[in-house]
């Protein structure tokens, strides 16, 4: 694995925002001037035998990841989870039913010298998605058409809609964001996954989920035509679903109305998860020791709020790396990872995402930064493979 620099391609900007990458906040270099967002001045090289490393270890993460949702569902530990005790049987009735899930993405710290840690898992509403399928396979295809790149993202997308079809209540998907989002990325994600399932021939139609409606009569979910919503791909986190009004009829209404990322995902998009991991696989050399509530033996630590967003409300404690991060996260409670910075590239910091489709690993994706966390002021930069 190394960072190159490499000569943009002409009129880059034009390219990529005509291709749907028309969001991003500005970046930052390392005298602190503003960076753009997609930046193709640089990318990272890897050798196939790196990449098939790393796939097998994003499948090993992920099995290990099902392995600790069946175990919370079975000892019943959901309180350490933060998630109201009203939720917690329809998780379990979600996870016994194999509610189908689609996607996820690993954030990994990785330098080429030994296996992918794991800092935590976006499994319930992972984006980077039109980055990671489209934007750096164009980018390769342009600058470096001999190459390869870890890079089957929409291939298996489709492949997997195809899949989970017939197991859905009907061949009509809602697909819904939220309004909310200024900067459009979420609307921009929800209409990448809405191509790959018509692709796979499914019925597709998009709306905001705050346009979704419930009839009080029929007790169901309903669009703007009063029309019935039997399956909803959401981008919106299951933990606001419950907190608000209409959470507990989508939770309480399972598998009337079936949800696509499924409510046992909550599970898996939350921090404690890495607690539990390490409790299940002690010394996993895919781990990182963590710890609930306090730092147990760890004197280096990164304290991370259970539901943290964007690098929001960290705690850095290891000396010469002292760092805190703003938000409004950490109510719901923290958890304690041993403190392993990423790797330096020429003064730049590079966090992997690495996507899981069903149960199978399916691309890359690279965020970097000048600091040790990686926030919403993070670059990302393509990647290829050499032979």
């Amino acid at each position: 694995m190394r960072r190159e620099t490499s000569q943009p391609r002409p009129n880059w900007q034009r390219t990529v925002s005509d291709q749907g990458l028309v969001f991003g906040l500005p970046a930052k270099y390392a005298d602190g001037a503003d960076r753009p967002y997609w930046d193709e001045s640089v990318h990272y090289v890897f050798e196939m035998s790196e990449i098939l490393s790393l796939e097998a270890d994003v499948e090993l993460l992920h099995s290990m990841c099902l392995d600790a949702v069946d175990n919370v569902v079975l000892t019943e530990r959901y309180r350490d989870f933060g998630i109201p005790e009203w939720v917690w049987p329809h998780i379990a009735e979600s996870w016994r039913r194999r509610d189908p899930h689609v996607y996820g993405r690993f954030d990994l710290r990785y330098d080429g010298s030994g296996p992918a840690k794991l800092l935590e898992y976006n499994a319930d509403t992972p984006t980077s998605l039109l980055e990671a399928a489209y934007i750096q396979w164009y980018w390769k295809t342009d600058a470096f058409p001999d190459d390869d790149q870890w890079n089957s993202l929409h291939e298996q997308l489709v492949a997997r809609w195809t899949e989970i079809g017939s197991k859905l209540p009907s061949g009509e998907l809602h697909f819904t964001w939220s309004g909310a989002d200024p900067s459009g990325e979420d609307h921009l994600t929800i209409a990448c996954m809405q191509e790959t399932a018509a692709e796979a021939g499914l019925n597709t139609v998009g709306l905001a989920i705050e346009e979704v409606g419930w009839d009080t009569l029929l007790n169901r979910f309903v669009d703007l035509e009063e029309a019935p919503m039997n399956t909803v791909f959401k981008l919106y986190p299951w933990e606001w679903v419950v907190e608000e009004q209409f959470g507990r009829h989508a939770v309480e209404s399972l598998p009337g109305t079936l949800w696509v990322e499924p409510l046992w995902k909550m599970l898996l998009s939350n921090k404690a998860l890495l607690a539990v991991l390490w409790e299940m696989y002690p010394g996993h050399p895919n781990l990182l020791p963590a710890f609930l509530n306090d730092p147990g033996m760890l004197t280096e630590y990164v304290r991370k709020p259970l539901l943290g967003r964007e690098g929001s409300n960290i705690q850095i404690v290891a000396p010469g790396y002292e760092t805190q991060t703003g938000g409004v996260y950490g109510k719901e409670g923290f958890v304690y990872q041993l403190f392993d910075p990423l790797p330096d590239f020429d003064g730049y910091r590079p966090a992997l995402g690495a996507w899981v489709v069903g149960d199978t690993s399916a691309g890359l994706g690279i965020r970097e930064t000048v600091g040790l966390v990686t926030d919403d002021g993070a670059a990302f930069v393509p990647h290829r493979i050499v032979e």
